[in-house]
């Protein structure tokens, strides 16, 4: 894709909704503590999802790593949304479903990412693989 536009766009669009959730991980807010609570995984399940997705923020905006940042990203979001579907439900604490749609959102813009820079994964495995 030769268009760095949307390229961006799609490189900050997920970055954005990780790095703004982090404040309410990092500072254990109620809505935070009460999914973590009912997913039996408060507190460190709170604060390490926190950290992948600001580890897969930065990845995701630093051009070389964007497809790892994609990768982890879209991992970290699955966890996520299967989080609302099979126990949470797409509605939390009377949010309107918006957590679950801003992790549909993040991982629709992986899922494009992982797939403009998969030549850059296939580089990267074949190095792996030599290894």
């Amino acid at each position: 894709m030769k268009n760095s536009k949307i390229i961006w766009l799609l490189r900050l669009v997920p970055a954005v909704i990780l790095l703004q959730t982090l404040f309410f991980k990092f500072t254990a807010a109620p809505e935070s503590v009460y999914i973590f609570s009912t997913l039996g995984i408060e507190p460190y399940g709170r604060i390490g999802s926190g950290v992948f997705e600001l580890i897969s923020a930065i990845l995701i905006l630093w051009p070389r790593h964007t497809w790892l940042g994609a990768l982890l990203g879209l991992g970290t979001m699955m966890g996520a949304l299967f989080s609302h579907i099979f126990i949470l439900g797409i509605e939390v604490q009377n949010d309107g479903g918006w957590l679950f749609f801003l992790a549909v959102v993040t991982s629709i813009c992986c899922v494009l990412l992982l797939f403009i820079f998969r030549a850059q994964i296939r580089e990267n495995l074949k190095v792996f693989l030599k290894f």
